[in-house]
């Protein structure tokens, strides 16, 4: 039997402790913070934080789109060319001016701010009024109107007399249809003479214009009187339904009417007088939409007239 004593046991014990401390030692030795001056390598991500890197989206590039590309605005310069080439081979002198209703609103003209004699143009602010005050309930087409000799002036219709009286609706549509005169001096003094009547013309874009006396207009000012109107600042579609009846279709379409393609529809007023040639009206369907057109010409004459409208309706359909 092998007796091993107390004091062995404890040596041996005592060499194992050491031994194991100075393991620890040595490791701990290995992991001790560096020197002061010098950083610490960076730790390695843990599983979470790749997984977290790995699931995280990452935003596409927008590119940045190219700018929007500005139409490039039409050229009159053909037209005018086109316009001017017609009037000086016709040996007159001559106003034309465009207004576009639909798109952008395009305007021209040529000498659209000369004045010329209005002639019978001056009937359109008027029965523009009639129409606007008959839609208002202000006027009534059943209203009798009667002659008095200071109308007359000789025209379409001969069967006034004193003491001859006519229904408004009667005398406008002698005036739109007919453009006769002794009619349209009728409604101006019932309406409140030249002055009543530039007032008007001048709060719906005739500005330039002096009608009745001395009765002178711009192509311009006719032109602006169109808009307005087609656009319902002068008694909207009520208006508009008893005021293009009387213009459309009327004893005089050689003008601007001859010179559209065929079943365009043209609202318009003549003016005749000696050398004037006017026509000014609102072509209700063109190929970029409605829009206006008034020609004024001293030594013109209608085929002339349906020359520069032929040329306008070209333009607008290239």
């Amino acid at each position: 039997m092998v007796v091993v004593k107390a004091g062995a046991v404890l040596g041996v014990l005592c060499l194992a402790v050491g031994a194991a401390a100075l393991v620890g030692g040595l490791l701990l030795g290995a992991r001790q913070d560096p020197p002061l001056g010098t950083h610490a390598a960076a730790s390695e991500p843990t599983p979470s934080a790749l997984a977290t890197i790995a699931t995280t989206p990452i935003a596409t590039p927008v590119p940045t789109p190219p700018p929007t590309p500005q139409p490039t605005p039409r050229s009159f310069d053909q037209l005018e060319s086109q316009v001017a080439s017609l009037l000086q081979s016709a040996g007159a002198e001559g106003a034309v001016s465009l207004i576009e209703l639909a798109g952008g609103g395009a305007t021209w003209s040529l000498n659209g701010d000369e004045s010329f004699v209005a002639a019978s143009t001056y009937k359109l602010p008027l029965l523009m009024e009639e129409a606007q005050h008959v839609a208002a309930g202000i006027a009534r087409p059943t209203d009798q109107l009667c002659y008095d000799p200071g109308d007359w002036e000789d025209g379409w219709f001969s069967d006034y007399a004193p003491g001859t009286c006519f229904t408004r609706a009667e005398l406008e549509h002698r005036v739109g249809m007919y453009s006769d005169n002794t009619a349209a001096h009728i409604l101006v003094r019932v309406d409140g003479g030249g002055d009543a009547l530039n007032a008007y013309a001048r709060a719906h874009g005739a500005s330039e214009s002096a009608f009745w006396d001395p009765n002178v207009t711009t192509s311009s000012d006719l032109a602006r009187l169109w808009q307005n109107e087609a656009t319902g600042r002068a008694g909207g579609a009520p208006a508009q339904r008893f005021l293009y009846p009387l213009l459309t279709n009327t004893a005089y379409e050689d003008g601007i009417p001859a010179g559209v393609p065929s079943g365009t529809t043209v609202v318009h007023k003549i003016g005749i007088l000696d050398t004037e040639v006017n026509d000014a009206g609102l072509v209700t369907s063109g190929p970029r939409g409605p829009y206006v057109l008034s020609v004024m010409t001293e030594g013109g004459s209608w085929s002339l007239i349906a020359g520069v409208a032929r040329a306008v309706a070209q333009f607008e359909a290239a």
